[in-house]
């Protein structure tokens, strides 16, 4: 058992390691996360400071725009003929390229044969069953309010599938 612990004393590559360890982990740190992000903060300087009149930017909040005028610590953008706004600088996120489309949803709007853009439209008329449904269920309605205890008319009310009935709305009393 003694010697056991002389053994493991006499190892000495643990302190060694830990010290590379220790150094390791900042090199690290520095190469992964730094100086990435440094890089990026001074590209995004660099288009910031670039900008020129007439130049399409997209703002940080989605907007897109024309620059009007570049001040020191701001841009005027017009956002649609006539509208323009101040912004500061650091609102604008990107300078889009002359080539990027104005409307990116031109490529969805391509109608197929049946004038169906992707062939999922649902058609939202009214069937004349539906419309006959309703009318017997708006009848039913009507002759319970009238009264009509007759047997013959309750078991055909429970027999036909009920629909919705249209009801008015009431105006409201004056106070």
């Amino acid at each position: 058992m003694g010697s056991e612990l002389i053994l493991a004393a006499d190892s000495g590559g643990s302190g060694a390691f830990n010290l590379l360890l220790l150094l390791a982990v900042p090199l690290v740190f520095y190469f992964l996360l730094i100086r990435p992000q440094s890089r990026r903060r001074k590209q995004q300087m660099e288009m910031q400071n670039a900008m020129t009149p007439g130049a399409r930017v997209l703002t940080t909040s989605g907007m897109r725009a024309t620059v009007v005028e570049v001040d020191d610590d701001g841009v005027v953008l017009e956002i649609a003929d006539g509208v323009e706004v101040r912004f500061v600088r650091q609102a604008v996120m990107q300078v889009l390229k002359d080539d990027e489309p104005e409307e990116l949803d031109d490529e969805h709007d391509e109608l197929d044969e049946d004038g169906d853009e992707d062939g999922d439209r649902v058609d939202l008329s009214k069937d004349a069953d539906a419309d006959a449904a309703e009318d017997d269920a708006a009848e039913d309605v009507r002759a319970e309010a009238d009264g009509a205890d007759d047997e013959d008319e309750d078991e055909d009310a429970e027999s036909r599938p009920k629909g919705r009935a249209k009801v008015k709305a009431a105006d409201k009393p004056s106070a």
